[in-house]
């Protein structure tokens, strides 16, 4: 046998018909899978309503089939790795040191707003909470009545 062979088992249709059918709607987008549930709403009330079940259980139309599943995208898949190679050594040391200080810039004022905003959450919370227990205190000092005094004359009744 060549190297060249082919094994005519790998250019065979893989699973049953149904997996295979949804393979090819997914392969043509949402658009297909509303198409098939419209024509399930119109031909059989229950058989929509277990498609649009189907499409709502997988996430058919969720992030994950965007992106996997629609031809339009497969070709924009090396783009999102080219963000990566990108982000390494350009071979100009000049603008690798100036990236270099910008990143490390940017980090700090980011930590540093961080910490602001941090430290104006603690102040305002602690306003509010003082704030609260002056006014806990005052409803404190409103219901406590004054203590009657005892009637002037005999003690017995």
């Amino acid at each position: 046998m060549s190297a060249y062979a082919t094994n005519t088992e790998s250019l065979a249709p893989r699973g049953n018909w149904f997996t295979r059918a949804i393979d090819w709607l997914d392969a043509n987008g949402p658009g297909a899978w509303i198409a098939l549930m419209v024509a399930g709403f119109v031909f059989a009330g229950p058989l929509g309503l277990v498609l649009l079940a189907f499409i709502v259980v997988t996430g058919r139309f969720g992030r994950r089939f965007r992106d996997d599943a629609q031809p339009r995208h497969r070709h924009m898949r090396g783009c999102r790795h080219g963000l990566t190679r990108m982000s390494g050594n350009t071979g100009n040391a000049a603008f690798d040191s100036y990236k270099a200080d910008t990143l490390q810039r940017l980090e700090r004022e980011q930590n540093e707003f961080e910490a602001f905003l941090h430290r104006l959450r603690e102040s305002r919370d602690k306003a509010e909470f003082d704030q609260y227990l002056a006014e806990r205190a005052r409803a404190a000092a409103a219901e406590t009545p004054a203590e009657p005094e005892a009637p002037k004359g005999s003690g017995a009744y």
